[in-house]
């Protein structure tokens, strides 16, 4: 992975401490298969009681890692950025290599004969990649809410959902949001609005939960006082409030993958997996046959 100096820099002991202590955490969680968001990072310092959890104190991270990358001391590809990545027209070299791409892509709705049809919405399109890593080998539709989902998805949504209730599917979503007042709102509002657009989706938020924050003890931020819904959300939790971004990834994972399992009846998902397989090998078939 590329540390590349752009920049000389000289940095202070307790500036390079913080910086030798960033480069391995995202080395952990590299070794995990885990890129972090800065924010991520963050709470790594402040649960490890390094740095204290205000946005000063989250700005002044940032500042540093970025002097950090500048002067070749981190890896540029070790903290993401997941809301601002190019798109582009894939290009092929010939027939035969499209076809034998499609060998790798090719995928059945394995859920097709499932009673429950499972989709994951997380409120931050910063941890889209995480719920990706639990719901792509689960075969199941994510989706990044960024905050409240605007009404014109909503309304897509709430159709994609209708339709499956009507092939004779129970529709659940898994709802993972931050633990304060709007996000705590949030699962209750996806709930209300699918409802009104005619779907009966069982909303089951799997994060945080007031369960979650005493067992893992994420570090908290002071309730935003400014929310309309702060009166509300303090009588009933106090005036503390958790991120979604202080769960560990892999832990995220699990708990995904966890509430998706218990959804699927594993003898119909074998029947589609052993389908797929069959199908996938006509597509090997076809590509042999443009190579000759």
């Amino acid at each position: 992975m590329p540390c590349i100096a752009y920049k000389a820099t000289k940095f202070r002991p307790d500036t390079l401490a913080i910086i030798e202590m960033a480069v391995e955490i995202v080395d952990e969680y590299q070794s995990q298969g885990f890129n972090l968001t800065l924010r991520q990072v963050f709470y790594q310092f402040v649960s490890r009681d390094l740095i204290p959890n205000t946005e000063r104190s989250y700005k002044r991270l940032g500042s540093i890692i970025n002097d950090a990358r500048l002067a070749g001391l981190l890896d540029w590809q070790s903290i993401e950025d997941r809301t601002r990545d190019p798109k582009s027209t894939t290009h092929w070299n010939s027939p035969a290599e499209i076809v034998e791409a499609s060998v790798r892509s090719y995928k059945i709705d394995k859920w097709e004969n499932q009673r429950h049809h499972v989709e994951v919405w997380v409120e931050k399109d910063a941890l889209i990649d995480v719920v990706k890593r639990a719901c792509k080998p689960l075969d199941v539709t994510r989706f990044s809410c960024r905050g409240y989902v605007s009404q014109s998805a909503m309304w897509r949504a709430g159709r994609r959902l209708t339709e499956k209730e009507s092939d004779g599917h129970d529709t659940v979503i898994l709802h993972l949001g931050d633990h304060d007042p709007s996000g705590i709102d949030m699962t209750r509002d996806i709930k209300d609005r699918l409802a009104m657009f005619g779907s009966s989706v069982l909303v089951r938020r799997i994060a945080l939960t007031m369960d979650q924050i005493d067992e893992l003890g994420p570090p908290p931020n002071p309730a935003k006082l400014s929310d309309s819904r702060a009166r509300d959300y303090i009588a009933q939790y106090g005036d503390e409030s958790w991120e979604l971004d202080a769960l560990e990834p892999a832990y995220m994972v699990d708990l995904i993958t966890d509430h998706v399992l218990a959804l699927r009846d594993e003898d119909d998902w074998d029947e589609a997996v052993e389908r797929e397989d069959l199908e996938r090998g006509k597509l090997k078939d076809a590509a042999r046959t443009l190579r000759l």
